[in-house]
């Protein structure tokens, strides 16, 4: 089956096609999930939100190729996750004016697998790790990431900042073990 024809599908509210697109894409939306989130119990009940407001809005949707399919996901994905971070008051973000950048090399990020990184990712702190997500993961601008958590363009920057060191500090402890 193409994007296009499980899209138009899914417009008719075809069960199949709805199923095609949440195969295809559910494993990816629940990794992005689990980068905010942490817990898989809620991971999985943000996914299937998400997915129920994709299939809720499918007639708004402009089809134009299977990025557009993740994209428009991936946008559905981060906003229930901010949602559920805000409403269950876990999404502390502290005005800061700057961070100083711990050091680490290509070459110690090289030792470590993608799923140890992973792991490291999801130790920071909330406020470091949505911010980190956002921006390095999604490519959402400073600005962008201000409108959507409600802070400062300087603030999303010092998060940004301040999640980096200390993912680069946490990087070099868990190489030199």
């Amino acid at each position: 089956m193409t994007g296009q024809k499980a899209i138009d599908g899914c417009k008719r509210q075809d069960r199949i096609c709805q199923k095609y697109i949440f195969d295809r894409w559910s494993e990816g939306m629940l990794l992005l999930c689990m980068r905010y989130v942490k817990s898989l119990p809620d991971a999985e009940e943000l996914m299937l939100n998400g997915f129920f407001s994709f299939y809720k809005t499918i007639d708004r949707f402009v089809y134009s190729g299977d990025s557009s399919i993740t994209a428009w996901l991936k946008r559905i994905m981060v906003n229930e996750c901010l949602m559920f971070l805000r409403k269950k008051g876990s999404l502390q973000i502290v005005e800061e004016q700057s961070a100083t950048e711990a050091g680490a090399d290509e070459t110690t990020t090289a030792k470590m697998s993608a799923d140890e990184i992973f792991r490291q990712i999801l130790a920071l702190p909330t406020g470091y790790s949505t911010v980190f997500n956002l921006f390095v993961v999604e490519g959402y601008s400073h600005k962008e990431i201000a409108g959507m958590l409600g802070i400062t363009e300087g603030t999303s920057k010092s998060q940004l900042s301040k999640a980096r060191a200390l993912l680069q500090k946490t990087v070099v402890q868990h190489v030199q073990k």
